[in-house]
């Protein structure tokens, strides 16, 4: 697992990608931390964790894993990859890790505005770090979702576009809960399944074992789903 996630952390960084992820995961939440903070006077960065929520669910975390699987196919290189002493949950995981590593560090950038917050007024710490911890969380599951998709295909645009398109319908599953209202079943299962609902308790400062269970289990599924895939190509 190692060598892959070393091998992996390279190609994002002799590539393009990686830097245009971290440049643009600094820019916005510079830009929203200058208006929401510096020119506002406001030290509290709930208004720049909400709209980095959108931007990292529907741009970032796209773009970031739209790689994983699918240029190993476009390079001819996955059959290599399949057949080298490594098994295929540790390839999985080190794709996964490392995308989630690049992710980690692009939004690592808001510890500072937290640390030049402190300098004026002690900041909710609690919601600080909540917000924090419901971005990696949430940035953890689209990854593992881009992860299983990018298995599929060979293009890294139909591989964005498919994961953009399961993190929108995962930002607005809640919708359903207004046409469904008559039904208990379904506003049970939008719910229980409500990945913005459980994101938000984490912006609140309240992380709940539930809620971290429920987003490390879902990123357990579509690793797993991931490695059934590659195992079906690998005797295919």
């Amino acid at each position: 697992m190692s060598a892959v996630y070393k091998r992996e952390m390279r190609a994002y960084f002799t590539s393009p990608l990686g830097y245009a992820v971290l440049a643009i995961l600094f820019a916005f939440s510079g830009f929203l931390f200058y208006s929401y903070n510096l020119s506002a006077g406001d030290t509290s960065l709930v208004g720049v964790f909400d709209t980095l929520f959108i931007i990292t669910l529907l741009i970032v975390l796209p773009v970031l894993s739209m790689r994983l699987f699918s240029d190993e196919k476009r390079q001819r290189t996955d059959q290599a990859l399949l057949t080298a002493p490594v098994s295929l949950t540790g390839i999985a995981l080190g794709k996964f890790l490392a995308a989630l590593t690049v992710f980690a560090a692009g939004i690592s950038i808001t510890l500072i505005y937290g640390v030049v917050i402190a300098f004026k007024v002690s900041p909710d710490w609690s919601v600080f770090f909540g917000n924090y911890v419901g971005l990696l969380m949430l940035g953890g599951l689209i990854i593992a979702i881009g992860l299983f998709i990018s298995s599929f295909t060979e293009s890294q645009f139909v591989s964005a576009i498919a994961t953009f398109a399961v993190s929108f319908m995962l930002m607005m599953v809640d919708d359903l809960t207004s046409i469904f209202t008559s039904n208990t079943f379904v506003v049970e299962a939008v719910s229980f399944l409500s990945v913005y609902q459980r994101y938000y308790n984490f912006t609140v400062g309240s992380i709940h074992y539930a809620d971290v269970v429920f987003f490390l289990s879902m990123q357990a599924l579509f690793i797993f789903l991931t490695v059934r895939s590659l195992d079906r190509k690998r005797w295919s």
